[in-house]
């Protein structure tokens, strides 16, 4: 371990010392045009108030699966160690140093098994954070696993150049419209 390292949870828990140390750490040059948050925040579409908030997430996610043992992430954690992993000279070195050891990113075989796997390595990280960081995990950026494992089959990415989203909402709401239109102008020409 290096020696500026962070150290492992003391009775269970970070010490606020490795705590602020932790969210001290940076991505990316911070003189840049284009920060590491705001690139996360402009991908994701995401304001940058959120963006700051997701990283400081992924950091405490990253403390978690050094310390802790096998993690799972949040969907937004997720997309914040993705886009890390792009800033390869950063994650690979200053990054790893700082957390003690190299943290690896794969992906899912697949299959229930797998399902069942992530689905109870998300809950064990979740009740890991609680208890090293004493409270629980924010529940816009970490929610309950069901509610993070329903989104991964719908998700996608989208070139909004080519396309426009639409919420379901607002779908709903013109095709209503739409619908009494018809019917109002139905009623008019049979008159």
């Amino acid at each position: 371990m290096a020696a500026d390292a962070l150290g492992a949870p003391v009775d269970g828990a970070i010490s606020i010392d490795d705590h602020r140390g932790l969210l001290a750490i940076t991505i990316g040059p911070q003189q840049a045009d284009l920060t590491f948050e705001q690139r996360l925040a402009h991908e994701q579409g995401w304001d940058l108030g959120f963006a700051k908030r997701a990283v400081q997430e992924y950091l405490r996610f990253a403390y978690l699966c050094v310390h802790v043992g096998p993690c799972t992430p949040s969907v937004e954690v997720d997309q914040v160690w993705h886009l890390h992993l792009t800033y390869s000279r950063d994650y690979w070195g200053p990054f790893t140093e700082r957390l003690g050891q190299a943290l690896h990113h794969g992906p899912t075989l697949g299959g229930e098994a797998e399902d069942t796997r992530y689905e109870a390595q998300y809950a064990a990280t979740q009740a890991a954070y609680a208890k090293v960081f004493g409270r629980a995990p924010p529940a816009d950026l970490w929610p309950p696993a069901k509610e993070r494992f329903a989104s991964f089959p719908h998700q996608r990415w989208v070139d909004l150049r080519q396309h426009t989203l639409t919420p379901y909402r607002t779908l709903t709401i013109i095709c209503s419209l739409l619908f009494l239109g018809g019917l109002l102008l139905g009623w008019c020409l049979a008159s």
